[in-house]
């Protein structure tokens, strides 16, 4: 019998078990509930699994480490595949130290704490290759893990890394799994089908994460839903090309997850590393428990839930590419007597802009448009007491723009050839020292010269035949730490800058974009019906306040849906709020109904950017869906409920997840009249008060509503109503 090494990691409600015995890599022997044990037994337990093989020598079974190895037999897609000119492929490596939180762990001991950083030091002698691992349990429940690869070789001859595949175990009795298509304005299709044996792989080879990526693979027991059922969600982070992956192998299943590199992209050379991305796996019953790992990973690193998110006007569906001085300035007035509190000028406004064939690039106010530049425009918008925005697009480059006429030689290719246009754009080289300064300048002066506080940062191609230019060698994955340095030197440089990631709507978001900014574009669709499905699953991996949330107008420009006013305020409340729409021409009716709802949402944001996120009715198309947030002391809660496109129902009952058994609460609602004809709305709508007004309406207990609910209409299509929660006691 093999000694093991075990290390049990905790929080309140996951544990994270792994095992490492003689010199061999160490593995995950379970993550998922917590357990508990003592030293003794977990010891004992772990050693109960080992299959000895024939007389401990021959067929002896390989439990695959978190970085599988070939050279055991394993038969799946090993953890690290790499190469020194065709040599030194089949790698084993050796542990020389197992340390946790910086200190040694004893051999052949168990050892147990709470959350934690289990670092693993290996070496593989022979191939000249050492490799670093970290296994970081987070106090929030959420598991992450990378690993640095290093050639020890002094010989000119490079290491060729051509994958590093890290692996999250799952079991095997997790037997569904959820994830996500798409395409442009279409992001987040879910597609629920059953593990198979194999591998299901979803790779981006776009550059950026992808208006068809998954973002986040579920897998769980068979029906989990946002509120039941054992499930895993894992996300890979990093927002160039990579792979999303669940593989079944006998008696083993895993999430395998990494960057994906191009053919030669990663050769290093004597002392040089490769640092993958890290990779995320969360569990809990029901997918909403374990989304809220991710998004309080989010919210301890980000600035967005630290001070209220401003109510935001985008003028882009107002005026498009036609930027005129008088309508900017009449859409702020108007703006600000909504209650807008940050102003963003969209694209159209720099040298050259008149269409999307030309401009990318020369980043200084067209003379035309803005004969005294945006600093008047900017001075105007802060009188009225709102914050400036802006919006660029600095990874891009038209051919038609004086910064392509001067250096051609900046534009990625892999070809002596431009690869095909896109959007009429091509990408600029920031690897390149000189390119990636001049954009830093460029932007570091647009914030000062205007005191711009937001920018909005779009990305509106793929990465295509992404060569350096000078030898044609695939770029991509130094384009995308390029731009993460980038964004990283202007927020040192303006600490207080905010950025919002756009790429085409919802193309790039990861938390490897996420680290460094402040709010995602979840989509260019702004149709409200659409939007609920990709508010709730985008949500998997972003908190609301951290996707933007606007109301559009009435018929949308994309879908040629028209839906009124309420469904579309319902449906982007719970979000970072705000409005993209030419609100010059609204009655008084509809600029009274906007401001309430720019009004409700001020009143309620700090819950929409602190609550738990929970929902349901994700998976009934006939049926009515319900997203909301609650607050960590259960003294309140909001919810959006939509009903469906088509339902044989007049009514369907909605429980309101998150609320406390315990507690009574009194019930506010937006607008029931909107939702159906008047005598067939519920008793509880039509007593209650409007939304978050004290009221009279008689407080129900927690466990009813959670567990009974109450009954809404589904008589008339894409309707919603905002439902607010309030404890009598709090």
């Amino acid at each position: 019998m093999r000694a093991y090494t075990t290390i049990h990691l905790a929080t309140d409600d996951v544990s994270l078990i792994v095992a490492q015995h003689d010199d061999a890599l160490p593995a995950i022997v379970h993550w998922g509930a917590r357990v508990t044990t003592s030293d003794d037994d977990l010891a004992a337990f772990v050693e109960m699994r080992e299959r000895p093989g024939i007389d401990g020598i021959s067929d002896v079974p390989y439990r695959p480490s978190i970085l599988p190895e070939h050279v055991y037999g394993w038969s799946g897609r090993p953890g690290v595949s790499a190469h020194r000119g065709g040599s030194a492929w089949a790698s084993r490596f050796r542990v020389q130290a197992l340390r946790l939180d910086g200190l040694a762990c004893e051999p052949s001991a168990a050892t147990q704490g709470g959350p934690g950083v289990l670092t693993v030091t290996a070496r593989d002698e022979w191939a000249q290759i050492a490799l670093d691992l970290e296994i970081d349990l987070r106090p929030s429940g959420l598991l992450r893990t990378r690993a640095s690869v290093h050639n020890t070789s002094p010989d000119a001859d490079p290491l060729h890394v051509e994958s590093v595949s890290l692996t999250l175990p799952i079991p095997t009795y997790a037997t569904e799994m959820l994830d996500f298509a798409g395409r442009w304005a279409t992001e987040k299709i879910p597609q629920r089908h059953p593990v198979v044996a194999g591998l299901h792989a979803r790779e981006s080879r776009r550059g950026r994460t992808g208006l068809d990526a998954t973002t986040t693979i579920a897998v769980g027991v068979p029906g989990f839903a946002a509120d039941a059922g054992e499930v895993w969600l894992a996300h890979v982070g990093i927002g160039g090309n990579h792979e999303h992956a669940v593989e079944r192998v006998d008696a083993s299943l895993a999430f395998r997850g990494g960057e994906l590199l191009l053919p030669g992209e990663i050769r290093l050379g004597p002392g040089e590393s490769y640092d993958s991305p890290w990779v995320y796996g969360s569990y809990g019953e029901g997918l909403d428990a374990a989304a809220h790992r991710y998004h309080r990973h989010l919210r301890e690193i980000s600035r967005s839930s630290r001070r209220d998110r401003p109510v935001t006007l985008n003028v882009w569906e107002a005026v498009y590419f036609d930027h005129d001085r008088v309508t900017l300035d009449e859409l702020a007035v108007r703006a600000a007597e909504l209650g807008v509190e940050r102003y963003v000028l969209d694209d159209g406004w720099f040298r050259g802009r008149r269409d999307d064939r030309a401009g990318l690039g020369d980043w200084t106010p067209d003379p035309d448009a803005w004969p005294e530049g945006l600093r008047p425009l900017a001075d105007r918008v802060r009188e009225l007491g709102m914050e400036f925005g802006l919006w660029v697009e600095p990874e891009m480059i038209n051919e038609d723009s004086d910064l392509a006429r001067a250096h051609p030689d900046w534009i990625l290719r892999a070809r002596p050839e431009l690869p095909p246009a896109f959007r009429f754009q091509q990408v600029l080289d920031l690897t390149n020292p000189e390119a990636f300064a001049h954009i830093l300048e460029r932007l570091d002066e647009l914030i000062l010269q205007n005191d711009v506080s937001y920018l909005k940062w779009d990305h509106n191609r793929d990465l295509i035949a992404a060569g350096h230019p000078a030898t044609g060698a695939p770029a991509v994955h130094a384009q995308t730490m390029a731009v993460y340095r980038l964004l990283d030197e202007l927020r040192t440089r303006h600490p207080q800058l905010e950025i919002e990631s756009c790429a085409s709507g919802g193309g790039r978001v990861d938390l490897g974009i996420l680290e460094r900014t402040d709010r995602v574009h979840p989509s260019d669709n702004h149709d409200p019906l659409d939007r609920a499905r990709i508010l709730r699953w985008t949500g998997l991996l972003v908190p609301p306040e951290m996707m933007g949330s606007h109301v559009a107008s009435p018929t949308s420009s994309v879908t040629g849906r028209t839906h009124d006013l309420h469904f579309r305020c319902a449906v982007a409340f719970l979000g970072h709020f705000g409005i993209e729409w030419d609100i010059r021409g609204l009655n008084e009716d509809e600029r009274a109904l906007l401001a309430r709802w720019v009004s409700d949402y001020k009143r309620f944001r700090r819950l929409i950017q602190h609550g738990r996120v929970v929902g349901g009715g994700d998976f009934d198309a006939a049926g009515v869906s319900i997203r909301g947030v609650v607050a960590d002391d259960g003294t309140e809660a909001l919810y959006t409920i939509v009903s469906p496109s088509a339902s044989a129902d007049t009514a369907s009952r909605v429980r309101l997840p998150g609320l406390d058994d315990e507690r009574r609460y009194r019930l506010s609602v937006t607008d029931p009249a909107s939702l159906g004809p008047s005598w067939l709305v519920p008793a509880w709508m039509r007593d209650a008060d409007g939304l978050g007004a004290p009221g009279e309406a008689r407080a129900v207990p927690g466990s009813l509503l959670r567990r009974i609910g109450v009954d809404v209409l589904a008589f008339l299509p894409e309707r919603a109503a905002v439902v607010h929660a309030q404890a009598v006691d709090a």
